[in-house]
């Protein structure tokens, strides 16, 4: 028994629960024992840590989801914590449970949650969590609008964020606070299907608005190796060259590597480069418009 504790307390970040123990088939009695002897520490009401008590943040999260009971799983601000999207200072731990289990136990939070699809939860670093989707859609609730951009903004530096099983999660959250603030800045991280043409048809509108001459588009540049590239736009007096880039084609890693690559070599030629979204034209075109109208003033060049 003393083998079977330390190996389940091994996955668990040193912690075990009365009820786990209860599966084992360990009566309350031989716990009792264990705890007087020291086998066995308490550290919440019916969490124990099997050999010490050396308190890490990990073990802090599972002791909290091992004494909401069996189904409860990490969420919001400690789940947003755990993944790495957030820093939270909480003293307490908040916990997603089913019906009111965890509900007045000291230092933890805990949220009843009839809604918890196993599609919504997994494990991370051995602790039961809700998804990343799923803790985003929580964290909406329970955090302002910037907090939360901030916490997509880390999912996606840690590539850990799937635009899909967002859109799963909010159909299933039917009547839920957060639901409408993380829908709209989901729609900011969509682009508009734009074709090649319909993209230089906005851009020239956006250039024609602020008094700028029309560059080229689709030009072929010749590198020094007598390689060539095509420059998407490009006032060829002012060696001034735009890219405009959209997630799917330039955000894996390889596109990334090579568009880096490309500019250095551009501007060993004397070009400078200067990259803009898609969403940039469609929803920021303003500020596309006053950063090009700035690098060509330093040439006096292109500008009407």
């Amino acid at each position: 028994m003393d083998r079977a504790l330390a190996e389940l307390a091994g996955r668990q970040h040193g912690r075990v629960a009365l009820w786990q123990m209860q599966e084992l088939g360990l009566k309350r009695s031989a716990v009792t024992r264990r705890v007087d002897s020291g086998r066995l520490q308490r550290v919440h009401r019916g969490v124990y840590a099997v050999g010490h008590h050396v308190q890490t943040p990990e073990s802090a999260y599972m002791s909290a989801v091992l004494a909401c009971g069996p189904g409860a799983v990490l969420s919001h601000r400690s789940a947003a914590d755990h993944w790495g999207l957030r820093v939270s200072s909480r003293a307490r731990v908040e916990v997603s449970a089913p019906a009111r289990r965890g509900r007045y136990l000291p230092g933890i939070d805990a949220h009843c949650s009839r809604m918890l699809c196993p599609a919504e939860v997994t494990m991370v670093r051995d602790i039961p969590c809700t998804t990343v989707a799923r803790t985003l859609l929580d964290l909406a609730e329970v955090v302002d609008r910037r907090a939360l951009e901030r916490a997509i903004e880390g999912a996606e530096r840690l590539r850990v964020f799937d635009g899909c099983q967002l859109h799963d999660v909010l159909e299933r959250a039917v009547g839920r606070r957060g639901a409408s603030v993380l829908k709209a800045i989901l729609a900011t991280y969509e682009e508009p299907p734009f074709t090649q043409r319909e993209l230089e048809r906005r851009f020239f509108e956006l250039c024609e608005r602020a008094d700028i001459d029309r560059p080229r588009t689709q030009v072929q540049v010749e590198l020094a190796d007598g390689d060539t590239v095509f420059a998407d736009f490009l006032w060829p007096d002012a060696k001034l060259i735009v890219e405009t880039d959209g997630r799917e084609t330039h955000g894996t890693r390889r596109a990334f590597e090579r568009d880096r690559r490309r500019d250095r070599r551009l501007m060993m030629l004397g070009y400078r480069v200067a990259r803009f979204t898609w969403l940039d034209v469609e929803q920021r075109p303003g500020e596309v418009a006053r950063t090009i109208s700035a690098l060509l003033s330093r040439t006096n060049i292109g500008l009407g």
